[in-house]
């Protein structure tokens, strides 16, 4: 209770619910190794259709989502405010590129996103989650994945790729801006509660 009155974030919705399931997601996860990235320039031959890359970012002024739609030329800096983690950035950075495939009615069958952070990765891909970000990012993957093939993949953060580093640009350059509305903007993370 003391702990409660000394710190007003403990009074605002937390990052963590009892366990969900997602026992099959429609979407893959591909861990590339640094040697498939270093064999050519551009990505992999695979990939095809949408190409997404993602980040997040924390500085002290704040933290922030970096998102870039190579084959649409899409940039987006997200504000997440002050609570939120690099994690959450990470997880929001992909959940938002879903609202943008959405948002633009793209044609393509595949969609490919690249993210230089493997925990993002490991939890949308994992059969358990007790965070509500991240099961929200799982839920839209398995809805979009019914028109979409959709591969999520880690680039390596120092594989030689220009949409890596336009999304990186991105998540850092807008960490100085502000987040407009009510903090925290996503759920206190387990590791800020437990930093408090």
């Amino acid at each position: 209770m003391q702990l409660q009155k000394s710190n007003p974030i403990f009074n605002v919705g937390v990052d963590v619910t009892k366990p969900v399931f997602n026992l099959e997601p429609k979407y893959r996860v591909t861990m590339l190794t640094r040697e498939e990235w270093t064999r050519g320039p551009g990505t992999p031959p695979a990939v095809q259709g949408l190409v997404w890359f993602t980040d997040g970012s924390r500085t002290v002024e704040g933290t922030r989502a970096g998102v870039y739609g190579q084959s649409v030329d899409r940039r987006l800096s997200i504000s997440l405010g002050k609570h939120a983690t690099v994690f959450q950035a990470d997880v929001y950075a992909i959940l938002a590129c879903v609202h943008e495939i959405e948002t633009q009615d793209r044609p393509e069958k595949y969609v490919s996103i690249f993210c230089d952070s493997q925990g993002a990765l490991r939890v949308l891909q994992a059969a358990k989650t007790m965070s509500p970000l991240v099961r929200q990012c799982q839920k839209v993957w398995n809805d979009i994945s019914t028109w979409h093939t959709v591969g999520l993949y880690w680039v390596s953060g120092h594989a030689v790729e220009r949409g890596n580093e336009i999304a990186d640009q991105l998540a850092r350059d807008g960490s100085v801006q502000k987040l407009v509305g009510p903090e925290p903007f996503l759920g206190v993370s387990r590791q800020n509660i437990k930093k408090r």
